[in-house]
């Protein structure tokens, strides 16, 4: 294979002489002389974020993971997202080939609590769920993972708490600035003849004013990656009104459809953040920060579904011939007289993140005294537009036989726009998120001397949410009869049909559909998007009182804290409702409820020079419902028959739903054999009392029995995992191998609580997941090479609540290398998902139902400068 210029500048910077590296890089001073003092070793680079992360760890009363950044604005990868999911017991869910959204311990995103600079963050999202990779590597110092409870944490995390930083100024010495631009390359690109080259640029700049005693930091960040996507789709199977097809006396279970999909955009992300520090005096310090994050995502595409071929009752049972059927299914045959439709559509997804506030910290005689306010908002609109055409009847044969098999063929040539009928337009849907959220703390703190207790920490938070959505869908008709070919691109991808693309999608629609004809203005909303509306409004209020403890048991010293925090919440959700299709009319309902959560954690010193830690964390929690699950909108269906005692059936939100409560141990034995090293053993247990899931239920509406469809607090079940974590710079080894360092870590998670719908294992359950990383760095040239795994897992990739799929297993390799051309000018390589790591979900429990991804790999090269 002929090699691409990236691959020979990778194999150069592999093979580069060390002596010439060393040559390049910058060395420390030689002492004078005769100077017997000792020298002062200055750690930078992954072996610093390495030590620095360890040392948090190590020091913290509660169980924690952490991210470090190596050196300001250079934390180890392009977002957060992907830093997080690296750390033991944590993986991601992907998005557009991004790690996005966390799972930890074997719990999806709904028990992921999410902060930044410790305030809670508004979410984008229909439900609770933070987009991780919305925090480039330029706005954040590192995060804090909080995997025990403490009174002083905002509740929400369950499974974690995630605390994202950002730098803070005045610990910085002197004036830096760092800027860095990439080019991002992405192969798969060309298959789809989109751009295969993409821009990254960032910088941050910090700085300190009036003699020291102000600090300002700014950073921004852009990029625009390509969205590219090859997929293949498998609809589920006709699993009720299916026939014998072979004449064997079984039931033959013939598939409704399939859909293909080439996709080709750009995603587009840019944020800015801005700090200010000021020590005011030594017994006050003021901070106020804001930052600003807005992703754009667009995407032009092109599909093609199959239909007519769900045989329903066995009509169509005379076309059909070549059967492969298995397991009562069948996964593949020719049938004829069937049409292909195909879709020119184009999706645009527009995020705004805003988070913002204002901190100070006091000293009063004895006491520490800190109060911030904060606001966080976040929005998001979107817009699904798809062209239609259908063609005329052919012959259709396919071979959907699991394990990522997908095949199919069809008798007419899909990039003849000659086969098609009449195009309409369809927007499914034009819908709007837009979260709310405005908090306060106060918290004071002094140190006592009162037995083992060694200070004492009491805080109150106020919370002020409103979360809510609201679409418009309609369709158009023209009156033209088809597309000219001069309309249309023609994409011819190996393994698909050929495939029409509109090559201006906006001014197709405009000249065939009128002026307006892809905006909601003016338009009325159907019944089904009112029902589809809702708000939800949430207020809260926790007080805490904390305190740490220090002292000696049964011979060893030890450390820790013990607190209580108890939380209010009040909920309201607002909604439409419709009984037997009548006029929708407003509703709402709510609840209201308080909790106590005790939380305790002691660190066991089991030698005198603490390397040997147990841990041990005690502690109650909760993870409040999904936000758009707590929507009142609901559609019934009455017998208006005079003396008819039955029951109101439909579907419904539940804004009475409470939170996941879980009671909770963990125990950590932790090893800390020198500087940057660690081994680590970890076990914990949760018992989750009232887990949410959809699931059909008799309740009582307006005092009338109803068997509906919702979201219900239901029965609970314990989760439980080991953790195994080691890590360690290989200091001992001789030159040039002194360079080396390793990390791994292995987590295994097992629970009994089962998804309500279809009986799935929980959301986010891995049982398996874990990962390598292999780093060096000497004389100028770092370099990783990381590995992740997680075993297959239930997830839920939709806004629709019910709709689950088996995330398949995965493996994700990636590398990063980089070199100092001068003391203040790096060279870096990127390369992610070296294998070509598809994803697939299963869907139905149904190894041959399968929706195939692939987003390929992804290369990026760049220069940091540092001044």
């Amino acid at each position: 294979m002929k090699p691409t210029p990236i691959s020979v500048l990778v194999r150069a910077l592999f093979f580069v002489p060390a002596a010439a590296l060393a040559q390049q890089a910058p060395q420390p001073e030689a002492p004078a002389s005769g100077d017997t003092a000792v020298q002062q070793v200055t750690v930078t680079g992954i072996r610093a974020s390495v030590r620095s992360a360890l040392s948090v760890k190590e020091n913290s009363n509660s169980i924690v993971e952490v991210v470090s950044s190596e050196d300001i604005g250079k934390l180890p990868d392009t977002t957060i997202a992907e830093s997080l999911a690296r750390l033991p017991g944590l993986a991601a869910g992907l998005d557009r080939g991004n790690a996005s959204q966390i799972v930890a311990r074997g719990m999806g995103e709904r028990f992921i609590g999410a902060t930044l600079n410790g305030r809670e963050l508004a979410s984008s999202e229909p439900n609770r769920a933070v987009r991780f990779e919305q925090f480039p590597s330029e706005s954040l110092s590192g995060a804090v993972v909080y995997k025990t409870q403490n009174a002083d944490l905002i509740e929400g995390g369950v499974a974690t708490s995630i605390d994202l930083q950002t730098v803070q100024p005045l610990k910085y010495k002197g004036r830096q600035v760092s800027v860095k631009a990439d080019a991002l390359y992405y192969p798969l690109a060309s298959d789809v003849d989109a751009k295969t080259v993409r821009p990254r640029l960032g910088g941050i700049y910090i700085d300190q004013l009036a003699s020291g005693s102000v600090g300002v930091a700014l950073a921004a960040s852009y990029q625009k990656q390509p969205s590219i996507e090859k997929r293949k789709n498998h609809w589920g199977f006709n699993e009720n009104n299916s026939v014998d097809m072979n004449g064997d006396g079984k039931v033959d279970k013939t598939p409704w459809g399939f859909e293909d999909e080439i996709k080709r955009g750009t995603n587009e992300r840019a944020s800015v953040l801005g700090k200010v520090e000021w020590k005011v005096s030594p017994d006050a310090h003021i901070t106020a920060d804001v930052y600003y994050a807005k992703n754009k995502i667009y995407e032009p595409s092109v599909q093609h579904w199959t239909g007519d071929i769900g045989n329903w009752d066995g009509w169509q049972t005379p076309n059909y011939s070549n059967l492969d059927i298995r397991d009562g299914y069948v996964v593949g045959a020719t049938v004829r007289d069937v049409t292909v439709s195909t879709h020119s559509t184009r999706w645009f997804q527009n995020m705004s993140n805003f988070a913002g506030g204002l901190n100070g910290k006091f000293n009063a005689g004895d006491w520490k005294i800190d109060a911030d306010l904060a606001v966080s908002r976040a929005d998001r609109d979107s817009q699904w537009a798809d062209v239609r055409q259908t063609s005329g009847n052919g012959t259709l044969a396919w071979a959907f036989t699991g394990n990522e098999n997908q095949s199919y063929s069809f008798s007419q040539d899909t990039g003849n726009t000659a086969i098609y009928g009449a195009p309409s337009l369809y927007i499914d849907a034009d819908g709007h998120v837009d979260d709310k959220l405005n908090s306060a703390q106060l918290s004071a703190w002094r140190p006592v001397e009162l037995g083992p207790l060694s200070r004492v920490k009491f805080g109150a938070r106020f919370s002020d949410r409103e979360k809510s959505f609201s679409q418009t869908t309609w369709n158009l008709a023209t009156t033209a009869t088809s597309l000219p070919a001069s309309a249309f691109e023609t994409i011819r991808a190996d393994g698909y049909f050929p495939a029409l693309m509109l090559n201006d999608f906006e001014g197709t629609a405009t000249t065939l559909f009128g002026a307006g004809a892809l905006s909601p203005d003016g338009r009325a909303q159907t019944t089904t998007d009112l029902l589809a509306g809702w708000r939800v409004k949430e207020r809260t209020s926790a007080v805490y009182a904390q305190g740490d403890l220090e002292g000696e048991m049964l011979g060893l010293k030890y450390r820790g804290n013990l607190g209580l925090r108890v939380v209010h919440t009040k909920q309201t959700g607002y909604g439409i409702e419709s009984r037997n299709g009548a006029a929708p009319t407003a509703v709402e309902g709510g609840a209201s409820y308080t909790r106590a959560l005790p939380s305790a954690n002691l660190i066991f010193s089991l030698d005198e020079a603490q390397e040997h830690q147990l841990r041990v964390s005690l502690a109650r929690a909760m993870s409040r419902a999904p936000m758009d699950e707590m929507r009142a909108s609901r559609q019934l269906s009455v017998d208006t028959t005079p003396g008819s005692s039955q029951p109101l059936t439909g579907s419904t939100g539940n804004p009475g739903l409470l939170p996941m409560m879980a009671n909770q141990a963990d125990l950590s034995y932790q090893w800390y054999f020198e500087k940057g090293s660690l081994l680590s053993a970890s076990v914990f247990y949760k018992k989750v009392g009232s887990y949410i899931g959809i699931t059909t239920d008799t309740t009582t509406i307006d005092g009338r029995q109803a068997t509906i469809t919702r979201s219900i607090n239901g029965e609970g079940g314990y989760v439980r995992g080991l953790e195994l974590a080691y890590q360690q710079a290989f200091t001992m080894l001789p030159a040039p191998f002194d360079g080396l360092g390793m990390a791994a870590n292995f987590s295994y998670n097992e629970s009994s609580i089962r998804e309500f719908t279809s009986n799935f294992p929980m959301v986010g359950l891995m049982r398996r997941n874990g990962g390598v990383t292999l780093w060096y760095e000497k004389d100028g040239f770092e370099a990783r090479l990381q590995a992740n795994y997680h075993s297959p897992f239930t997830r839920m990739p939709r806004w629709t609540a019910g709709y689950l799929v088996e995330n398949d297993e995965e493996t994700y390799v990636s590398a990063n290398i980089s070199k100092y051309l001068t003391p203040q000018l790096q060279l870096h390589v990127g390369l992610d998902n070296i294998t070509n790591q598809k994803v697939v979900h299963t869907q139905a429990g149904n190894q041959y139902i399968q929706n195939v991804m692939e987003y390929g790999r992804r290369y990026n090269i760049g220069l940091a400068y540092k001044f």
